[in-house]
């Protein structure tokens, strides 16, 4: 083992997305509070850079940022280099880092071989150090026949098998069997576990929330509205401003929006004109999302992975509106979570006034998920994935009990 402080390194092609880089920064906290002394050091491409609060001994390493445009197809999102130059680039980067940094445990966060095969060198080269290589994935990835289509003719599937110790499930077997559903090899599904759903900790000191985004008058009910980035939300926010206006919600209800960072400026601009005389309150980003979910009366929000679990933590009634394609992952999620009775949904094809504002005001008389009477989720994933990782190095940690649950 590498004769220093223990180090954690994550790789994590985030894209134009929030997702990916709030559960790898949820895990590097958890990981650097179980062992005080320890670092950890994210290698993503995001262009928010250090977009959540992060813990004392983590930092960040920005690569070049990228984004695909379509199947195989990728793109430079700043440089104006060529895809080539640029993808050489960042697998450059990446190699050193990997060998500078001398990681105890490369947690990849999603891509097995990176995008295009960047990470592959590093693979390579990191597999002669004594170095755990841990594959961390949400449990939902696309449709199943999409899934086992590209992981094989990508390289994903053997990329697994040569260099992968173990793959952590974020998510339940019970929910969705990862290994079955995208009909993985054995030498491959021997290796998966599950720790149930990756959420952040509750908070000890949130301050209150501003009472100009949550100012109603006594009796009324607050509709929060967030779709994580919003770089694709602006169908989901337009339907909702259609909804404020409708006959059954004229009065009682105020809503707030939260648009997102990645939202396109021409969007946000006509969702402000649209709101104008309505009882909404719209905003980029907010501190503290999940304070506003428990705070509200509704959230309606895409079917996003993070925001997802964090409404199932808070149990206020959820209505999902997930992306309308190319992959089928959201839709996926919102159908399995609602047939649970975790949430309600709305189909992405369904948008129009009347059905939004239908599906607004039934979810408003829901019963809170955390009473309805059926089994919960399990959100004890990012204990439970820290605890495995500290489990595969040797380490004793105070989560014990929080064993990953083996396929």
């Amino acid at each position: 083992m590498p004769g220093h402080e223990p180090r954690l390194l994550i790789y994590s092609q985030d894209g134009l997305g929030l997702g990916h880089m709030r559960r790898t920064s949820l895990l590097a906290g958890e990981f650097l509070s179980t062992l005080p002394g320890s670092s950890a050091l994210t290698i993503s491409d995001s262009p928010l850079g250090r977009f959540f609060p992060t813990a004392p001994g983590h930092d960040y390493l920005k690569l070049p940022s990228i984004r695909k445009s379509g199947p195989g197809v990728w793109e430079s999102v700043t440089l104006s280099s060529t895809f080539h130059d640029v993808l050489a680039m960042r697998s450059s980067i990446i190699a050193t880092a990997v060998e500078a940094f001398d990681p105890h445990v490369l947690l990849v966060d999603h891509m097995p071989h990176g995008a295009m095969g960047e990470l592959l060198p590093a693979l390579r080269k990191i597999r002669r150090n004594p170095v755990k290589i841990i594959l961390g994935l949400r449990d939902i990835l696309d449709a199943p026949e999409v899934i086992k289509r590209t992981w094989v003719n990508e390289g994903a599937i053997a990329a697994v098998d040569e260099f992968y110790d173990e793959v952590i499930i974020y998510g339940s077997r019970d929910v969705l069997d990862v290994a079955t559903e995208y009909e993985w090899p054995m030498p491959v599904a021997e290796r998966l576990s599950y720790s149930g759903y990756v959420c952040a900790p509750t908070s000890q000191n949130r301050r209150p929330l501003p009472s100009r985004h949550t100012k109603r008058a006594e009796g009324d009910k607050l509709v929060l509205a967030m779709a994580g980035g919003g770089a694709d939300a602006y169908p989901m926010f337009s339907s909702v401003l259609s909804a404020a206006s409708h006959r059954s919600l004229r009065s009682g209800v105020r809503f707030l929006m939260v648009t997102g960072p990645f939202m396109p400026t021409a969007d946000r601009l006509h969702l402000q004109s649209m709101a104008r005389g309505l009882p909404v309150t719209l905003v980029k980003t907010v501190d503290e999302s999940p304070a506003y979910m428990s705070a509200a009366d509704l959230v309606i929000a895409m079917a996003g992975y993070n925001t997802t679990v964090e409404l199932l933590k808070t149990g206020t009634p959820a209505l999902l509106v997930p992306r309308n394609g190319p992959s089928a992952e959201q839709r996926t999620r919102a159908k399995l979570f609602a047939g649970r009775g975790w949430v309600n949904w709305l189909d992405p094809h369904e948008l129009d006034q009347d059905r939004m504002a239908g599906a607004i005001v039934a979810s408003l008389d829901a019963p809170n998920a955390s009473l309805s009477g059926r089994p919960g989720p399990d959100l004890r994933g990012r204990q439970a994935s820290v605890q495995r990782i500290l489990d595969m190095l040797g380490e004793r940690s105070p989560f014990a009990e929080l064993q990953a649950v083996p396929t």
